[in-house]
């Protein structure tokens, strides 16, 4: 009987990724190549060996599910967002906490956003997984960077067309007002935008699997918080299933310590760590039961 078995690949996009020039067209307005705005060293050659894993093996695959980190370019993560208390710019990389802002060290823009800055610095700071970081503006919706890196891309609509299935796309981030590291629920939840909320649907999908195949960028923050959100909130907790690819995945620079420790926490709690090439295997046995 064939297995069921699922490709969870998070935010494979172009502005995470760190592409050599072939790989960045020209910007019509200004003629000079496209850049990736929060480019992870080695998720270039993450994504290859992604795609590489799709076309050799995807006949295996029941379902691909991919996620897309999707902002406005005015987001309480984004520059634009803050100013210093003398008025001048936060530039990206500069952590914000709540007792900083009530000293007045930074503050919103927009003052009239105080008091709701406040309460999520607050309720983020009381979650105690992150501090807000003030990214570069990042997986803009619209723009070039916002695109899946265009061998993955090519791959899944080969993958596609073949197997007559669409890949899913899981949006998430479009909320300005709270951290959206995770597909599965935003860092600090939005009563009043069910987005926000824990997603069900793709965990009940991600439950009906007999094997869960986890990549993309970042393992440090959005590979590392959607598979904690995956592993708290399986129903069936048979952790055992969830496999991490280890070559497909790499973390922020300056964020290894945490990339080492998200393996290390989730071997320890029964998921798998593997090289894309030891899963081929697998797959290529799904295709002939």
């Amino acid at each position: 009987m064939k297995k069921d078995i699922q490709l969870l690949l998070i935010d494979p996009q172009n502005d995470f990724c760190d592409l050599p020039e072939s790989y960045r067209p020209a910007d019509p307005k200004s003629g000079s190549r496209l850049a990736p705005a929060l480019p992870v060293q080695g998720a270039h050659d993450d994504m290859l060996r992604v795609a590489e894993l799709i076309r050799q093996g995807g006949a295996g695959l029941t379902d691909i599910a991919i996620t897309l980190d999707s902002h406005h370019r005015l987001d309480i993560a984004h520059p634009g967002f803050w100013q210093r208390a003398d008025g001048g710019a936060v530039l990206p990389f500069t952590p914000i906490t709540a007792p900083q802002v009530r000293a007045g060290e930074f503050a919103p823009r927009d003052g009239r956003a105080l008091d709701r800055c406040l309460g999520y610095l607050d309720e983020l700071e009381a979650r105690g997984r992150y501090t807000l970081m003030v990214w570069p503006v990042h997986c803009e919706i619209g723009s070039w960077g916002h695109n899946v890196h265009a061998e993955v891309r090519a791959a899944y609509n080969e993958w596609e067309e073949r197997h007559l299935k669409s890949v899913l796309k899981v949006v998430k981030g479009t909320n300005p007002w709270t951290e959206h590291y995770s597909a599965v629920q935003a860092e600090v939840p939005d009563e009043s935008d069910p987005d926000t909320q824990l997603n069900q649907a793709l965990i009940e999908q991600l439950d009906r699997a007999d094997l869960i195949l986890v990549a993309g960028e970042a393992s440090s923050h959005c590979v590392r918080a959607t598979t904690e959100h995956v592993v708290e909130h399986l129903p069936s907790q048979r952790l055992e299933r969830v496999v991490l690819l280890t070559d497909c995945m790499s973390p922020v620079a300056g964020f290894q310590a945490q990339h080492d420790a998200f393996l290390d926490d989730m071997r320890r709690r029964g998921v798998r760590l593997a090289r894309s090439a030891e899963l081929l295997p697998a797959l290529l046995d799904n295709v002939s039961r």
